[in-house]
Order: structure tokens, then sequence, then C-alpha cells
């Protein structure tokens, strides 16, 4: 669970997490990343969002909590309608310690 959620700017957000990791996103990778039925076609998981139409100077107005487990963004293409789960952030992280984990170790 995060412990800190800082809104860095327009451009950039920071969540502390309660192991004492801190994960920074840009707003362009969140957008890009997002699961929502416009960007990815709910019965076969296959993307909709060409993701390098994400414009590359991409905003967020607003950050917003969705109850306790997930955030919203209001991002500067207009699109709003994502959830993006604590989880999912954690597993988003996009540091190299994070990344890391994701691949197998041969």
């Amino acid at each position: 669970m995060p412990t800190a959620i800082k809104k860095e700017g327009n451009k950039a957000l920071s969540i502390t997490w309660d192991d004492g990791h801190l994960s920074r996103y840009s707003f362009r990778y969140l957008r890009q990343k997002c699961a929502c039925a416009a960007c990815i076609e709910e019965w076969t998981g296959q993307p909709l969002l060409d993701i390098d139409q994400v414009p590359l100077d991409l905003s967020a107005s607003r950050v917003s909590p969705i109850g306790r487990y997930a955030l919203g963004f209001s991002f500067s293409d207009r699109h709003d309608s994502g959830i993006y789960h604590f989880d999912r952030l954690r597993a988003l992280c996009p540091c190299a310690t994070c990344q890391n984990k994701e691949k197998p170790h041969e």
C-alpha cells in the first residue's frame, strides 16, 4: 500500500510504498499503460491504444483517489476513464530494480 502519493507538477507522479520503495512514473508512461475498455479490447485483451500516439508532452491535471485501492487521472489528451489499482501501479514501477524482478532468472 502507498504511504505517500505526490504529484510532481503536471508531468510525473511519485509513490512511496509501505516497504519504503519509491516509484516514479511519468504521466505519459501511465497513460500508455491504461487498461480501461477504451484502451484494451475487453474480450481479446488486444491493445486499442497506439502508445506511440500518446503525446510526448502529455500531462495530468488531476490525480484522484478511488476508494482506498486505486487512483484515477485526468490526462491532457482528455482521457480520464482508467482506474489504476495500487497493486498494478506497483507492478508497473519502471525502476530497474522492479523491472528486473519481473524477468525470469536463468
